[in-house]
């Protein structure tokens, strides 16, 4: 166990000081890669631990892009400030999609189908609404200052985005380790096995659903800044929420570092991919396809899941050994 606190202490390390001697595109590589990571663990919260699989995340996203977008130009308030009031309403939006949700016990496909309709339905609000710009999306003026979370080069932004992914891995650990961890995985495993033994499905999913919809909301603050634009399609569509989720799908859904490996395995290819293919659209999203079907047919536990797997089947064979 030490050995492989020491090994992640030096990946971290490697991590920190890695963007120093990196090129700007190889840090631009490395600001999408922990984004991305950082929203799948925020997906992983919910859909990991409690098997309540969401495909409608682009709506907390979107929720809070737009929300401290909009605050900053039309108010002047700082997105440091903002990106806290996107939280809180797409706070507010997952609770609602959740006491509808799970008061009616919706699950699997329907679940996943409610959450969509959702993404779908803000993005029709935004897009049609003349206080969000409609279609054209709200463009961020460039005026570097920290504390409106505008910066200079791309290295303060890798810094910020660094400290929240692992803050949230961190706080993934806790809960994976939790009264609530444990919930969240026997609901996972067998709903109704966990309320026979007096575990409140409900509340557990509820605190689950809004822990991961207020943290996604920041992240989706953080790409706004770093792009300065903010559009619907780029907010709230289906493509936003198999972004999020593949990571941790492909790394290890239910697990502390599968969303973060799996966006080191996902995201610079998806950049690699349309970087080869940059004529032809939609093709990152076939690949993707590709990927998600290869992995559901050999690694149904994600890259993670079949470490430990493998690991776990070693020490049996160790102790029937030394028998």
């Amino acid at each position: 166990m030490k050995r492989q606190y020491l090994i992640l202490g030096l990946v971290w390390l490697l991590l920190a000081l890695a963007p120093l001697v990196a090129t700007d595109y190889l840090l631009h590589i490395g600001i999408l890669i922990l984004m991305y990571a950082y929203l799948s663990q925020c997906w992983n919260i919910m859909s990991g631990y409690s098997g309540q699989f969401s495909f409608g995340h682009a709506a907390f996203f979107g929720t809070g892009a737009y929300a401290s977008s909009v605050l900053l130009t039309k108010y002047g308030l700082s997105p440091w400030l903002g990106m806290w009031v996107g939280a809180l309403v797409a706070l507010v939006i997952g609770l609602f999609i959740g006491f509808l949700s799970f008061r009616f016990r919706l699950k699997g496909a329907y679940f996943a189908l409610a959450t969509l309709a959702v993404a779908e339905i803000l993005r029709q609000i935004v897009q049609n609404s003349e206080f969000f710009n409609k279609t054209m999306g709200i463009l961020i003026p460039l005026a570097p200052n920290p504390l409106m979370f505008q910066f200079e080069s791309r290295l303060p932004y890798y810094y910020v985005i660094f400290i929240m992914t692992t803050l949230v891995t961190w706080l993934v650990y806790q809960v994976s380790k939790s009264k609530l961890g444990f919930n969240l995985v026997a609901i996972r495993e067998n709903e109704d096995a966990a309320r026979s033994l007096g575990v409140d499905a409900f509340k557990n999913k509820m605190i689950a659903i809004g822990l991961s919809s207020a943290l996604t909301a920041l992240g989706g603050t953080f790409y706004a800044q770093y792009l300065l634009l903010i559009e619907p399609p780029l907010a709230f569509s289906s493509g936003v929420s198999i972004a999020i989720l593949l990571p941790a799908i492909i790394g290890g859904a239910g697990t502390v570092l599968g969303p973060v490996i799996g966006s080191f395995v996902i995201t610079p290819l998806g950049e690699l991919t349309n970087a080869l293919f940059s004529g032809t659209p939609g093709v990152q999203f076939i690949v993707y396809g590709a990927i998600l079907v290869l992995v559901i047919l050999f690694l149904p536990e994600g890259i993670v899941g079949w470490v430990l797997k493998r690991m776990r089947l070693k020490q049996i064979q160790k102790g029937a050994q030394a028998k």
